[in-house]
């Protein structure tokens, strides 16, 4: 099993090969919760963080509100959105904390270091960053995150899907962010059941 050491400075440089730009009109799904500890809308920043179950927050540690960093995750398609919410329960939990499932659609290019490539492993790091512990990948986005302000976030392979592909926006993609959504739905919503229980059914995971 691949390993996923702590980031060993100074890292490669962040040149175009390694840059994948989310094109102007890219449609990003997420879901997210209206209730519970961290509660938001489709669009916003977490500025809380970092948070154990935020693989790429780049905030300082210790957890707190930060009035600068801020972190959104999504994936390019809504079963990549849907599975990676749930994986830690393997449960699609339709009611609890009240989670919508959106989708925007990006107002400008955002150029986002790809770590489907060759940059981890030529970093020092390893495709584990995607899968491996968390607090560690955590440190790897702190480090690129102050390593060049050219890329506004990150884009790496579903470790759950293993053909979608996911994204953590740090606040620097503000200007992306449109100001409606092309769809806004919560998950409870009946017209949503059937096409949720076969993602479920698909990835092996509950519903209800």
């Amino acid at each position: 099993m691949a390993k996923l050491p702590n980031p060993r400075l100074p890292l490669p440089a962040l040149d175009s090969d390694v840059v994948f730009t989310l094109a102007e009109g890219t449609s990003i799904w997420r879901v997210y919760r209206t209730a519970g500890s961290h509660p938001g809308n489709w669009s916003t920043f977490r500025r809380y963080g970092p948070v154990g179950t935020g693989r790429f927050d780049h905030h300082e540690p210790p957890a707190h509100d930060d009035p600068v960093r801020g972190i959104l995750y999504g994936a390019l398609d809504a079963p990549g959105a849907v599975v990676e919410a749930f994986q830690d329960g393997r449960l699609i939990d339709r009611f609890h904390d009240a989670p919508w499932l959106a989708c925007f659609a990006l107002e400008l290019n955002a150029p986002t270091l790809d770590l489907r490539g060759t940059w981890s492993t030529r970093a020092g790091a390893s495709q584990a960053i995607a899968s491996g512990p968390r607090g560690r990948a955590r440190a790897w986005s702190r480090e690129i995150y102050a390593a060049s302000a050219s890329v506004v976030g990150l884009t790496y392979a579903s470790a759950m899907t293993g053909t979608s592909t996911n994204v953590a926006l740090y606040e620097r993609a503000a200007a992306s962010i449109p100001a409606r959504p092309r769809l806004h739905i919560p998950l409870s919503h009946p017209g949503l059941e059937s096409a949720l229980n076969r993602i479920a059914q698909r990835f092996g995971y509950g519903m209800r």
